[in-house]
């Protein structure tokens, strides 16, 4: 896996936040987060969708590909609250607060309009987990 996201940082990084393939016009950001076991210093890549009021949140979804378990980097991230991002050209510090109920649920529902891998992933998930949504703003 750290191939794979080192290819897509390095892509990321080389094409002013764009990336190809599978990502290919999807909004993507890296996510700079420190392991809350391991202390290190990491970097994610990862899908967005914008808050359609305030530019300076996004919102970002812990879905693992419809794994049975969340991934690490949302443990390291709702555990911290804070965290940078890298978005387009630009880096800065955010904070993080999960989102819950119907708000998550709304949230949800149009990233998996918008990119339907999300409503495959719902499924794979259904009665093992709820994917978390996370919103992210510039702090």
């Amino acid at each position: 896996m750290s191939d794979w996201n080192t290819a897509i940082i390095d892509e990321f990084r080389a094409n002013e936040g764009r990336v190809g393939g599978n990502f290919e016009g999807a909004p993507m950001l890296l996510l700079h987060h420190r392991g809350r076991k391991s202390g290190r210093q990491l970097v994610t890549p990862m899908m967005y969708l914008p808050d359609e009021e305030d530019p300076d949140t996004v919102y970002v979804f812990a879905s693992k590909a419809g794994a049975p378990t969340h991934p690490d980097w949302y443990y390291n991230l709702t555990t911290a609250a804070t965290a940078e991002i890298e978005r387009g050209t630009e880096r800065y510090a955010v904070t993080a607060a999960e989102v819950h109920g119907d708000r998550r649920d709304r949230i949800y529902a149009e990233q998996a309009r918008r990119y339907p891998g999300f409503a495959d992933y719902a499924r794979k998930t259904e009665g093992i987990r709820t994917i978390p949504v996370v919103s992210i703003r510039r702090a």
